[in-house]
């Protein structure tokens, strides 16, 4: 036999004596053996599955289906429409009545998410290109800079960037009214955020919670504020003492939630809602810098494209606080600076076209989500049952007990913004009907006032039909899912808030 013959016969001999081995000391042990089986397959067999939220896509073409349903069954009523304060069109109170039925049938629901995409075109266009210019002015390594500079100034006192933006963003969206900065706030702190050592979600709270605080209390908001008194016939911009005491409760019940959130996920990464997530990871690979490595230092043309963004953003900011700027200003000013901003860094025309299209990809699932909410209140518009719901709605506060009456208002005003998520929207609808009502139940038209807005500002960072928040999730990377679950508790909290404020009002006959 040769030497490779006798190795093979050795290893096999081996193998068999081993296996006989094996054999012999399962049959000894018996019973015990087929237990430990059992119990190993066991273990193995895979996990119950829990719940998963589902797509946001699914979850609101649900909402559109139950609201066509319920068009087959809620009687369509109409209220005349009229002349509001500012030459707005308003409801007349006095003028509901039941019309002919026309429910949403097939064709109607199928056209619904068109015909929200055309209704929520502002919004939708205006995600796309922040979405855009932001990429444009990522490619000119500006941010990266900036964020490393920042970085290295808050390393030891990161936490405290936090309240510093929240307090900032809140004072802003009292003061202007526009929540729809975060999504100007969120692509600017987004980077600055991860580099920090927290996540996306910290971001998005940063800027969603804060505005929303803000805009809610609305000291000098005139969107909800001026709006809805003018429409109760109180004094303008009157009662900011407790406004004031409304905007410190809700900011500080918010800048202790983000920052007991953020705390943790600094402190392990993992606790994060988005850990592990893949657009998560990229992001702190593309934001998060040791700070043994070198400093990162503007170029020539970096400092000046930065210098001339910032100019432009000042021209923003004077448009909308003078001359009215809305989404389609801001848009249009939006395009500029990212043009300006490439062209000064050294970009080519390809290079900014190039950034522009991967910027309007990363959102557009925002974009898409933004259309396909507002298709919730077409579907409610076209079967004609919108001002029945409101007429209901009025009915129910009127059963209330008196000293619950405000309490009352403010829930109904917290459920209708569901459906309608525009504060000036909301306020048209249901004022011309809060005010006249609250003479009848002993409630100051001031806290009829002040009901509508906590009604209309909490939900409107909760509900996924408005479509400037999923907007900015989408901007952000978080889901809506995940962030239920980070601001339910947060939620929870203002809506107490809100109700122990009201039944103060109420108690106290408050009028500013």
């Amino acid at each position: 036999m040769t030497r490779a013959e006798i190795e093979f016969t050795l290893l096999f001999a081996l193998r068999s004596y081993t296996s006989a081995s094996r054999q012999n000391q399962q049959s000894q042990k018996g019973p015990a053996v087929q237990m430990e089986s059992d119990s190993s397959a066991a273990t193995s067999r895979p996990a119950k599955r829990t719940f998963r939220m589902p797509h946001i896509y699914i979850i609101l073409f649900a909402f559109s289906a139950i609201a066509a349903i319920t068009t087959h069954f809620i009687p369509a009523g109409r209220y005349d429409r009229v002349a509001g304060p500012d030459g707005k069109t308003a409801i007349d109170p006095d003028s509901f009545r039941i019309v002919e039925s026309e429910p949403v049938g097939p064709l109607g629901f199928v056209m619904a998410i068109p015909n929200g995409f055309i209704a929520a075109a502002e919004v939708v266009f205006f995600t796309f290109i922040i979405g855009g210019m932001f990429m444009v002015i990522r490619e000119t390594g500006i941010i990266e800079t900036a964020v490393d500079k920042l970085t290295r100034r808050f390393a030891k006192r990161s936490i405290l960037v936090v309240p510093v933006l929240m307090v900032l963003f809140a004072v802003i969206a009292s003061l202007i009214g526009t929540q729809e900065l975060s999504l100007v706030y969120v692509p600017v702190i987004l980077p600055l955020m991860i580099s920090l050592g927290f996540d996306s979600v910290t971001a998005a709270a940063v800027a969603l919670c804060a505005t929303s605080a803000g805009f809610t209390a609305g000291v000098l908001n005139p969107i909800n504020t001026g709006l809805g008194q003018k429409i109760a016939g109180v004094p303008v911009f009157s009662g900011i003492p407790l406004r004031l005491v409304v905007l410190v409760l809700l900011v500080g019940a918010a800048i202790a939630h983000v920052m007991r959130y953020a705390s943790k996920v600094r402190l392990s990464p993992e606790r994060s809602l988005v850990h592990a997530e893949p657009e998560e990871i990229e992001k702190q690979r593309l934001y998060r810098h040791s700070l043994s490595e070198s400093p990162l230092t503007f170029t020539r043309r970096q400092a000046a494209a930065g210098l001339a963004t910032l100019a432009l953003f000042g021209v923003l900011v004077w448009g909308v606080l003078t001359q009215g700027w809305f989404m389609v200003e801001m848009s249009g000013l939006f395009i500029v600076i990212g043009i300006v901003a490439g062209l000064i860094a050294g970009l080519s025309g390809t290079q900014i076209c190039e950034a522009f299209n991967k910027g309007l990809s990363q959102v557009l699932v925002g974009a898409m989500i933004v259309g396909v909410a507002r298709a919730v209140a077409v579907v409610f518009e076209e079967g004609q049952i919108m001002d029945t719901i409101v007429h209901a709605l009025g009915d129910v506060v009127g059963g209330f007990p008196v000293v619950l009456s405000a309490v009352g208002m403010f829930l109904a005003q917290l459920g209708f913004n569901f459906l309608v998520p525009s504060g000036s929207g909301q306020a048209l609808v249901t004022m011309p009907i809060m005010a006249p009502l609250s003479d009848v139940l002993d409630v100051t038209r001031q806290t009829a006032v002040l009901a509508y807005q906590l009604g209309d500002g909490l939900g409107n960072i909760l509900y996924p039909t408005s479509g400037y928040f999923m907007a900015t999730l989408a901007l952000a990377g978080v889901q809506w899912g995940k962030w239920v679950r980070f601001f339910f508790p947060l939620f929870a909290i203002w809506v107490a808030i809100a109700i122990g404020v009201t039944i103060y009002a109420q108690t106290t006959l408050w009028t500013g």
